[in-house]
């Protein structure tokens, strides 16, 4: 018996795709692909799987819903990435009216049957733990850390470098392969804060241990590394180890707000995303006491673009929710005023700002290339879902930065004391 429900959603994307323009094609759950436009090039296409997922987005039109249905394989993107779909946008005029061009009627009955069709949602696949800030006394981070951290070392090794360095990569020219590039982000640090040998260095958030294993060999200094994931954990102390690094580096599974003692030198490259934006004044705090008089601290941290006011930034767009339900939980991003503001009220003094946008832009779209290439090896070490789920990520993500709607800064100040600052009076040497 044939699927009228089927048949007529056919026809109505049909009807729709020369509007569109696309160099995609939509297939439905008989496999018989539907060109978006009049040039499709007959390899990437999205497949909707099952009736199931029609229903549940007419249901619940969310893009929670979409993410999960991409996790649960009923919608899936066949060819490529999400990188590939918007780059074969095409020149149409987008969604926007687009079912006026049909009829709203047309599209209604169409769609109707769906509406009363069979859909309950799986499990899930969002952070369920509590992430709510607590604003006197900070919030407990390591459920937060662990859940993104601690998939599997062997996954994230499918996607980083042979470092394991999981932030934004430095390109000396946008034809540097992905490792070299990190290798100069990791110099680039370290020449900005001014490594000296038998200087102490911290880093907060140190992930595999990448920054304070290349400070100790190539800068003489002696560093201790603190992260909340214990793979993280357990991996750098081996590399340490491996590395003949004792007694050099260490590294401890310990918050670093539970820190004492004294730093020349502090980096936090990626971490603040995790503080929470309630718990920022702490955190400075908590810097400014670990760090010497005239110490240089760096600050690497994704942010948003700033608003006409505070109220308006507070709105967080549905894909920003997304990446904090599905990925990062917990995390806030804050724009990079209120991160300068924040530093000089703490007691630094603000040295450089330098953004690394297209880096990170960059750094992404590999990432997501090295991952869809070991789909299958992903998919064994985290399960498909996972795999899925964090596709769509770090594409999502290389678009933001490419497209402006996320940065990234690296801002270098020192604890604030009278007199001279201690740095060169030009900043030629990083860049040469």
């Amino acid at each position: 018996m044939p699927d009228l429900r089927l048949a007529r959603l056919a026809a109505l994307i049909a009807e729709l795709a020369p509007h569109l323009a696309m160099d995609v094609a939509v297939k439905l759950w008989d496999g018989v692909p539907i060109p978006l436009g009049p040039r499709w090039s007959g390899d990437l296409a999205v497949a909707v799987h099952a009736p199931e997922a029609i229903t549940r987005l007419l249901r619940r039109p969310r893009l929670t819903t979409l993410i999960e249905l991409f996790a649960e394989g009923l919608i899936a993107i066949e060819g490529g990435t999400l990188l590939d779909l918007a780059a074969r946008r095409g020149e149409g005029r987008g969604t926007r009216g687009l079912l006026r061009r049909v009829g709203k009627l047309r599209a209604a009955r169409t769609l109707l049957p769906f509406l009363f069709g069979g859909g309950t949602a799986g499990a899930g696949h969002a952070y369920a733990g509590p992430s709510a800030e607590r604003r006197e006394g900070g919030r407990d981070d390591k459920a937060l850390v662990q859940f993104h951290y601690d998939l599997a070392n062997a996954f994230y090794a499918l996607f980083l470098d042979p470092e394991m360095v999981y932030s934004c990569a430095y390109f000396p020219d946008w034809e540097a392969s992905l490792g070299d590039a990190q290798v100069a982000k990791l110099e680039h640090v370290c020449r900005k804060l001014r490594l000296t040998p038998g200087e102490r260095f911290l880093d907060i958030g140190c992930g595999w241990g990448g920054l304070v294993c290349h400070a100790a060999q190539h800068h003489g200094v002696t560093a201790h590394g603190v992260t909340l994931s214990q793979a993280q954990y357990d991996f750098a102390v081996a590399k340490v180890a491996r590395l003949g690094l004792q007694g050099r580096v260490t590294i401890e599974l310990k918050d670093f707000s539970k820190l004492s003692g004294e730093w020349d030198k502090i980096a936090s490259v990626g971490m603040y995303e995790h503080v929470g934006l309630a718990n920022r004044a702490g955190y400075f705090a908590q810097i400014r006491a670990l760090l010497r008089p005239r110490g240089i601290y760096l600050h690497h941290a994704i942010t948003r673009p700033a608003k006409r006011d505070a109220r308006a930034f507070s709105r967080k767009r549905p894909e920003y929710a997304a990446v904090v339900n599905y990925v990062f939980p917990g995390s806030e991003l804050d724009h990079i005023g209120n991160t300068v503001q924040d530093l000089e009220r703490g007691g630094f003094e603000v040295h450089d700002v330098e953004s690394l946008r297209e880096h990170y832009g960059r750094t992404c779209r590999l990432w997501t290339e090295r991952l869809y290439a070991a789909r299958e090896t992903a998919e064994a070490e985290v399960g498909a879902a996972k795999t899925r789920i964090w596709l769509l990520y770090l594409a999502g993500v290389a678009l933001g930065f490419e497209r402006g709607t996320i940065g990234i800064c690296q801002t270098v100040a020192t604890k604030r004391a009278r007199g001279a600052s201690g740095l060169p009076p030009t900043r030629a040497d990083l860049y040469r």
